[in-house]
């Protein structure tokens, strides 16, 4: 696996092998010994699936506060989403920044949100299908959701907002208050 640190060093980008014939392929998409071996060394409990039928579908900005906070590694196997994590983490350097990337199941590359950030995505090809990962349990008490299209953190979404279809709890999320101190940064 290539393990690739994005701009925002802890968000990483991590693309598997693929190995082809006649018959289709074959990958190794998760090993926990091998990316151990390189430093990765995340528990993950939970796997979820989604299916967004629509281009243009938003979902998030999402997180969960500790102790549910969660780290996601999120791919794309069917159709393309363009990825989002914003660093919430009071004090960080990148405070209020985010990194994005491209996820496809052509390109076959999954992203790693760990926890403290905000994560979102955008469909960008109908009928896509997004597999991720999580390092916590589901917990409705430790959600929290920052609106999509805050003017303060300026995401430049790949959808314009009278194009976007959003989930009515994504709809009336609030603002991003900087003041909220949700994650500590080490």
């Amino acid at each position: 696996m290539r393990i690739t640190p994005l701009a925002i060093p802890e968000v990483l980008l991590i693309t598997p092998r693929k190995f082809g014939d006649d018959r289709g392929f074959f990958s190794e998409t998760w090993n926990a010994t091998k990316l151990k071996a390189e430093g990765f060394d995340e528990h993950f409990v939970q796997d979820n699936h989604s299916l967004s039928v629509q281009p243009g579908t938003i979902r998030g900005l999402h997180c969960q506060l500790a102790p549910s906070a969660q780290g996601k590694l999120v791919r794309v196997i069917k159709g393309e989403i363009w990825d989002v994590a914003v660093d919430i983490r009071q004090g960080s350097p990148s405070f209020g920044q985010h990194v994005a990337a491209r996820l496809s199941a052509e390109n076959w590359s999954q992203l790693w949100i760990p926890p403290g950030f905000l994560h979102g995505f955008c469909t960008t090809a109908p009928d896509t299908e997004v597999i991720y990962k999580v390092t916590a349990d589901y917990d409705p008490g430790a959600e929290r959701a920052v609106v999509w299209d805050d003017p303060t953190l300026a995401i430049p979404w790949p959808v314009s907002p009278d194009a976007a279809l959003l989930s009515g709890k994504d709809q009336i999320a609030p603002l991003f208050n900087p003041s909220s101190a949700w994650f500590p940064y080490p």
